[in-house]
């Protein structure tokens, strides 16, 4: 039975070949890598943390150091760059057809509000025409 978050028989097959062998040539074993996948797919889908991944898929720490040791070898971006050659030799990817997720378009701090060219202001100036600040102690006296 597929669960929701899991891919099918003909997903995986194809997505198999493009993934690291299974059986590493000197150490233990891998886990399954559809069983990992998975466990990548749920956690990525639910944005749940890392530790919440439900044991079916094994222990958190192994699909997270798998999904970590795959981004930093590359494998997710051989995978993509794979997809999108068959979906372009099948006609099916409109290149002329961009998204882009306001997640992604990080703005500087300071880029919100502030008009263009004003001066900074600044706290304390003191000029001719400075009233105090407060009203209360002896200052505030001596000044009416």
């Amino acid at each position: 039975m597929v669960r929701r978050h899991e891919l099918t028989d003909d997903q995986f097959a194809r997505l198999e070949p493009l993934l690291p062998p299974q059986r590493p040539p000197t150490g233990k074993p891998n886990r399954d890598h559809r069983t990992i996948v998975n466990g990548m797919l749920w956690r990525l889908r639910t944005g749940a943390p890392w530790r919440d991944l439900p044991e079916r898929y094994g222990p958190w720490e192994t699909v997270y150091s798998r999904f970590r040791r795959w981004r930093q070898a590359g494998i997710w971006d051989r995978v993509l760059a794979e997809v999108q050659a068959e979906g372009d030799a099948a006609g099916t990817l409109d290149w002329h057809l961009h998204f882009v997720d306001g997640s992604t378009v990080r703005a500087h701090q300071h880029a919100a509000g502030a008009k263009k060219g004003a001066a900074p202001k600044r706290s304390g100036a003191v000029g001719a025409d400075a009233r105090p600040k407060s009203t209360s102690g002896p200052k505030a006296a001596a000044n009416r």
